[in-house]
């Protein structure tokens, strides 16, 4: 056979493979978030943001930090049970591999380059209620970009069990203008340790 024509067969071959593995993992994960409303309340602290830094009135201004406290807490309490929800998949489905190709079922034959995806949003819902709490004393401004940095972080990761590390990682830069290491560097120091940890394949102590 034409060496061209069994690099094609195979390379689409793979692609079909990806594409399958893709589809059932989106499947999964929608099938937990849609108990829920994070993406909304993802977006309403996004724009909520937007507007409190561009108000120039002090008492407006007070007046929006006020009200996005209830929506943090909302999606700190939302995302905490969706992690929990999550954490009851079956561990082989729960598989991420850390390799720099997305390859089919790596996960399996490779399973030293994997991460828990479970134990990936349970550190997230930890960070982001660590932000909402505020436990650094972080003034409203750097608390606001703390929290939108782990909630970034969390989204790079769902694309990541999704498709692949350098898909969410273009993702993140598309939608947001920032890069993966970016949004590492400005999370809380335990979400950072935490994350690094299960990256290297151990819980961090």
């Amino acid at each position: 056979m034409d060496i061209l024509l069994l690099g094609t067969l195979i390379a689409i071959g793979i692609f079909m493979l990806n594409a399958k593995q893709q589809r059932r993992r989106i499947a999964l994960l929608a099938s937990h978030l849609g108990h829920y409303q994070i993406e909304k309340l993802m977006e309403n602290l996004t724009e909520g943001y937007l507007r409190a830094l561009g108000e120039s009135d002090p008492e407006r201004r007070e007046h929006i930090w006020n009200l996005l406290r209830t929506t943090e807490r909302q999606l700190s309490e939302q995302f905490t049970q969706f992690a929990a929800d999550f954490a009851r998949v079956q561990p082989a489905q729960a598989r991420v591999s850390t390799l720099p190709l997305a390859l089919p079922l790596a996960d399996q034959w490779l399973p030293q380059a994997t991460f828990d995806m479970r134990q990936a949003l349970q550190l997230h819902a930890q960070g982001i209620a660590r932000a909402v709490r505020n436990e650094a004393g972080r003034s409203t401004r750097d608390q606001a970009y703390t929290l939108s940095a782990e909630l970034f972080l969390m989204q790079h990761t769902c694309h990541w069990f999704c498709k692949s590390l350098p898909v969410a990682s273009a993702r993140l830069l598309a939608r947001h203008q920032t890069s993966h290491a970016q949004v590492l560097a400005a999370v809380d120091p335990a979400t950072r340790s935490a994350y690094q940890a299960l990256l290297r394949g151990r819980k961090n102590s």
